[in-house]
């Protein structure tokens, strides 16, 4: 007989095949390894499970994105080719994960909230993270040629994820409340940056240098007295980013049917379906979440 120890907890294996596991091992085996004398790897697997009760979120980030926009040629400071294959990237997602109930997004980075109560993958970490991720990823190339027609792909887009748990609706809104007011700073500082360098001649170290230390107000004010642009004024889908939630909408079809009398007819019929719908609104505010109370469950 021989024995793997990890950690103080044991996982003895003997030759027959037979598997005792301490009960407060912290290694998980699903099942009875009796088929090879191999099996015993399978104890190493840590246990992800996500906590119950609590909204599991993942959220993707670009790698090495600022690289990526400029082999790419993006538009500065929005590019909305860019930021409209994110959304049909995220649309993919919550189509094929239909316990993803909002998704945000800006710039290079989307955040998938699933369900509190969602059993999907058995609440495994791992698994939400990497079907979330392979799915974004490869929508992302898939649908590039929608958004960038003959402009190549140079390379495939890389994203990193995390998996994040909040166990009451006041949490979930502050991360992402949190989320949308780094959109509106990040795209008011590249507003300026991007406004000082195209039209008002300065390199980037010399814009860099003009906003280092500066204000929200005082930004706003470089844009408005020195280039008569009103940032209040900008594209609510730069300033707010995106939001995607499920919505019931109807639509008609038409039917061919056959009627008793044997006479075939194309007779109209509405139906209800849920589909993902794109809004650039505010969320930090209480107005988007009374108009849409389903998206939150109860905390009890």
């Amino acid at each position: 007989m021989w024995i793997i120890i990890g950690i103080s907890k044991l996982c003895t294996t003997v030759r027959s095949g037979v598997v005792k596991l301490p009960q407060a091992s912290l290694f998980t085996c699903s099942r009875a390894m009796a088929k090879s004398k191999f099996e015993y790897v399978r104890c190493f697997e840590t246990d992800d499970t996500c906590l119950r009760n609590c909204y599991i979120v993942v959220r993707l980030d670009g790698r090495n994105f600022h690289k990526f926009a400029e082999q790419h040629k993006f538009t500065k400071p929005n590019d909305n080719r860019a930021l409209g294959l994110m959304t049909r990237s995220a649309r993919s997602v919550m189509e094929d994960l239909e316990d993803v109930v909002i998704a945000y997004g800006q710039s290079d980075e989307f955040s998938f909230v699933f369900k509190r109560s969602t059993t999907w993958f058995k609440r495994r970490a791992s698994k939400f993270m990497t079907h979330v991720a392979s799915q974004f990823s490869s929508s992302y190339v898939f649908y590039w040629k929608e958004f960038f027609g003959e402009q190549p792909l140079l390379y495939p887009p890389g994203f990193d994820g995390r998996v994040v748990l909040y166990p009451s609706n006041r949490n979930l809104r502050d991360y992402l409340s949190w989320r949308q007011a780094d959109c509106h700073i990040n795209n008011l500082y590249n507003t300026a940056f991007w406004t000082l360098v195209q039209k008002g001649g300065l390199t980037t170290t010399q814009a860099e240098e003009r906003l280092k230390g500066t204000l929200a107000a005082e930004k706003n004010e470089i844009l408005f007295s020195e280039f008569s642009i009103n940032y209040n004024t900008e594209a609510f889908l730069h300033r707010k980013g995106t939001t995607l939630i499920w919505e019931k909408k109807d639509e008609t079809v038409t039917k061919r049917m056959k009627l008793p009398n044997e006479e075939e007819k194309d007779v109209k019929v509405t139906r209800s379906r849920k589909r993902v719908q794109a809004h650039h609104c505010d969320i930090i505010g209480e107005t988007f979440w009374e108009e849409h109370p389903d998206i939150l469950e109860d905390d009890g």
